[in-house]
C-alpha cells in the first residue's frame, strides 16, 4: 500500500507539468461541451482529435482523450435532464426521474446531485485502480506470448458477445475489423497483403482515417437532418444546484450502491457504462419502499445511474491499460493512441510507462474535480450551445476531420479511406450492425497474430503451450465456457415456445 501511494504521488508530479495540466484541461472542457451538444458523440470528438496526438508527448495525449471520455459523462446527464433528449445511451436511464424534476422545478437540485454523483463514483474508482496495482504489478511477470493471445482472444469474443443486436452481427462485425487489420506488409515474410496494387496500403489501414470514418462521418451522415430540440428559458443559480441534507440522506446510498454496481461491471470487459446504469436503476426502485414513484422525479433515481456511469468509467481503464482488453470503442480509441506512439498495452506496462500509468490515475483526481467546479458557472452555456443546427455544427467537424487526417502524413489517399469507412459505417448503421466490434477487430487483431506467431515459434509449432500454461489455459476455458453460454442461450432462446396471452398478461 505504501509503494502504491508513494507511485500516487509520483503521478501528480507527472500530472501537474503544465502542459500535462493543459492537455488534461482542454480533454474534460471538450468532453463536456461534446457531452452536452445531442449529435456530436463522443466518438466522433475523440476520432476528430486523435491526429493531434501524433505530435503530443504520448502522456499527454491520453490524458487528454481520458479527459474527453470521462467528460462527456458529465455533459450528457445536461440534456438528459433539462431537455429529456439522452444525448448519450448511458443517460436514456437518467430522463425517466431527471426530466420530471425539472418540471417541478427541481433541475438544478437534479444538476447537482448528477455532479456529486460523479465525483463521489469516480473517487471510490479512482481508489480501487490504486488498490488493484500492486496485483497488477505482481502478475505481470507471467504474461507471456500464450497469455496475451488468450487473453486478446478472449477480448475479442467479449466484444463480439456484448455489443448490442443479433450475435451473428456483433461476430460478423469483428471478423471485419479481423481483416482489415491483415493488410499492409507481412510482418514475417515481409510481403504485401491485401494492398490491391497500392503502396498507400503497405503500412496498413490509418486508424485514424478509420476512427474518423466510423464514428464520426458515418454519424453526421445519419444525423445530419436532426434539428435542434426547442429549449425552455430556465435560469440557475449556484444555490439550485447545491443539494440539501435531507436530499443528500437520500441520495448518499443510492450513490454508493450505484458506485458498487458500476465498478463490478468496470472489472468485465466488454460491458459498456448503459449496462451499468440500467441495473443501478431497477437495483434501487426494488429496494425502494416507494417503487411506483420511480420515474415521477425521485432523486434516488438520478444519483444511483450517474453514479454507476462514473465508476463504470473510471474502472474501465484496468483491463484497457493492462491487459490490453477494451471494454468499449471508446477504450479501443485509447488503446489505438498507445499503440500509435508504440506503446504496448499489458501487464508490463505499469512497470515499462509507470509515468502514463500513474500520471493518468493523478489526473482523473484533478480532472473530476475541474469538472465539479466548472459544471457551476457553466450550466448557462452549454444549455446555449444545444441551440446550434446541426446543419452549422456537421459541415464544420467534416473539414476539421479532413484537415486532420491529412497532416497526420501529408497523405491525400487518408480522405479516401475516412469516406471508404464514413460510408460502411452508415450502411452498418442503417442494417443494426454494431460498429465498435469492427474497431475492436482492427487494434486487436495484428497484436493477436504477432503473439499467436510467437507462441507457435516457442513451441516450435506444438499448440499444446496455450494449454500447459496455467493462465493460458484458464483463460482459454474462460472463452470456451463463454462460447457454450452463448451457444446454449441461443439455442433455448430459438426454441421456447411462444407466449400465451395468458403468459404474455402475467
Amino acid at each position: 500500500m505504501s509503494h502504491s501511494l508513494t507511485d500516487l504521488l509520483y503521478g501528480f508530479s507527472v500530472a501537474f507539468q503544465w502542459h500535462n495540466l493543459l492537455w488534461c484541461l482542454f480533454g474534460i472542457v471538450v468532453g463536456n461541451l461534446i457531452g452536452v451538444l445531442p449529435g456530436m458523440g463522443v466518438l466522433s470528438t475523440m476520432s476528430i482529435l486523435l491526429p493531434l496526438t501524433y505530435t503530443m508527448h504520448p502522456v499527454a495525449a491520453i490524458l487528454m482523450l481520458a479527459g474527453i471520455f470521462y467528460g462527456s459523462q458529465y455533459g450528457g446527464a445536461v440534456s438528459a435532464i433539462l431537455l429529456n433528449l439522452p444525448s448519450h445511451p448511458p443517460h436514456a436511464i437518467t430522463c425517466l426521474d431527471g426530466y420530471p424534476m425539472t418540471r417541478r422545478g427541481q433541475a438544478g437540485l437534479a444538476l447537482g446531485t448528477t455532479m456529486l454523483s460523479s465525483f463521489v463514483a469516480a473517487s471510490i474508482g479512482i481508489i480501487i485502480m490504486i488498490l488493484a496495482s500492486p496485483l497488477l504489478v505482481h502478475v505481470a511477470g507471467s504474461f507471456g506470448a500464450p497469455e496475451m493471445f488468450s487473453i486478446m482472444l478472449l477480448g475479442l469474443l467479449i466484444g463480439a458477445t456484448m455489443s448490442r443486436g443479433p450475435l451473428v452481427r456483433g461476430l460478423a462485425s469483428t471478423l471485419i475489423g479481423l481483416l482489415v487489420g491483415t493488410v499492409g506488409i507481412d510482418g514475417d515474410s515481409g510481403r504485401l497483403r491485401f494492398t490491391f496494387g497500392t503502396f498507400n496500403l503497405a503500412d496498413g489501414v490509418e486508424l485514424v482515417a478509420m476512427a474518423m470514418g466510423l464514428f464520426g462521418i458515418a454519424d453526421f451522415i445519419m444525423h445530419v437532418n436532426r434539428e435542434p430540440p426547442v429549449i425552455p428559458h430556465a435560469s440557475l443559480t449556484l444555490r439550485d444546484l447545491i443539494p440539501s441534507r435531507s436530499d443528500l440522506k437520500r441520495a448518499f446510498p443510492a450513490m454508493l450502491r450505484g458506485t458498487g454496481i458500476g465498478t463490478l461491471f468496470g472489472a468485465l470487459p466488454g460491458t459498456g457504462p448503459t449496462i451499468a446504469t440500467f441495473v443501478a436503476y431497477a437495483f434501487e426502485r426494488r429496494l425502494s419502499s416507494t417503487p411506483s414513484l420511480f420515474g415521477t422525479g425521485q432523486i434516488e433515481g438520478v444519483a444511483a445511474p450517474e453514479a454507476a456511469s462514473h465508476a463504470k468509467t473510471q474502472v474501465d481503464f484496468i483491463p484497457t491499460m493492462t491487459l490490453g482488453i477494451p471494454g468499449d470503442a471508446m477504450m479501443a480509441l485509447i488503446l489505438g493512441a498507445l499503440l500509435i506512439h508504440g506503446i504496448q498495452p499489458g501487464p508490463q506496462l505499469i512497470n515499462e510507462h509507470p509515468d502514463i500509468f500513474w500520471g493518468l490515475i493523478a489526473s482523473f483526481w484533478i480532472g473530476n474535480i475541474l469538472l465539479l467546479v466548472l459544471n457551476m458557472p457553466l450550466i448557462g452555456i452549454w444549455v446555449w450551445m444545444l441551440r446550434v443546427p446541426h446543419r452549422i455544427l456537421f459541415p464544420s467537424a467534416i473539414f476539421f476531420i479532413a484537415i486532420g487526417v491529412y497532416t497526420t502524413q501529408n497523405n491525400l489517399f487518408h480522405i479516401w479511406e475516412v469516406l471508404f469507412f464514413g460510408l460502411l459505417g452508415a450502411i452498418m448503421i442503417f442494417l443494426d450492425f454494431p460498429i465498435a466490434p469492427l474497431l475492436l477487430g482492427f487494434v486487436l487483431g495484428p497484436m493477436l497474430e504477432e503473439n499467436l506467431r510467437r507462441t507457435m515459434l516457442l513451441s516450435h509449432g506444438n499448440a499444446a503451450i496455450l494449454f500447459t500454461h496455467p493462465i493460458s489455459a484458464t483463460l482459454i476455458a474462460l472463452t470456451a465456457l463463454l462460447t457454450g453460454a452463448i451457444i446454449i442461450t441461443k439455442w433455448r432462446a430459438a426454441n421456447a415456445p411462444p407466449l400465451t396471452p395468458a403468459d404474455e398478461d402475467l
